[in-house]
């Protein structure tokens, strides 16, 4: 029925999508999800470049990168996966997954991603360690780098960022100069409150 595999996908996410009434949020994992699984490239992929050109533009795309656990993310990639899939990619990062190997935990503090890579996102997925408590690191050091990007692009709304600051004790990294090791600090500070809050409640 179809030439190829893209176009049998994207016809098929595209039917579910309108029969689901076109919901604000619908994610296309496509089966080349990173450069390496990408032959021979991102931009002169036929099944990537077919998807761009079939996929509703409604639809948000994940990739996750070079590599399927990317150490590094660059906005020059990003905007050669933009180029190809005709918007803006959804980042699955799989920077901390140990799905693949539980015997190994990451704890260190958000790292790799170039600044200024907001503006060539649609949006950011954290794939987290499989252990729940290993994750206050991850997450806490995410949305400082987080803040950091949006005060380096000049966000314009900044309601988010100052409900997000307010919320801890401890003081943000300085807005656009994000620094893993400050942000590493920040949350062990954080962690090690949380560990005497839960320490503290009845029956622990």
């Amino acid at each position: 029925v179809f030439p190829s595999l893209a176009k049998a996908q994207a016809s098929v996410a595209n039917e579910v999508y309108q029969e689901l009434g076109q919901p604000s949020v619908f994610l296309f994992c496509p089966t080349e999800y990173c450069s390496s699984l990408c032959s021979p490239s991102p931009s002169q992929s036929c099944y990537l470049l077919t998807i761009g050109q079939e996929l509703l533009p409604e639809i948000g795309v994940i990739w996750t990168g070079p590599k399927v656990v990317s150490q590094e993310l660059s906005a020059e990639l990003l905007e050669e996966v933009e180029g190809v899939l005709q918007r803006r990619p959804i980042i699955w990062d799989n920077l901390y997954a140990n799905d693949y190997d539980c015997r190994r935990v990451f704890l260190g503090p958000y790292t790799g991603r170039a600044p200024g890579l907001v503006p060539r996102l649609c949006g950011l997925l954290l794939n987290p360690n499989c252990e729940l408590q290993a994750n206050f690191i991850p997450i806490h050091t995410l949305g400082s780098w987080f803040r950091s990007e949006l005060g380096s692009c000049g966000h314009p709304d900044r309601t988010g960022v100052e409900s997000a600051a307010a919320l801890g004790d401890s003081p943000d990294p300085q807005e656009g100069s994000y620094s893993p090791q400050e942000a590493l600090e920040l949350a062990l500070h954080d962690w090690v409150a949380e560990i005497h809050r839960q320490t503290l409640e009845p029956g622990r």
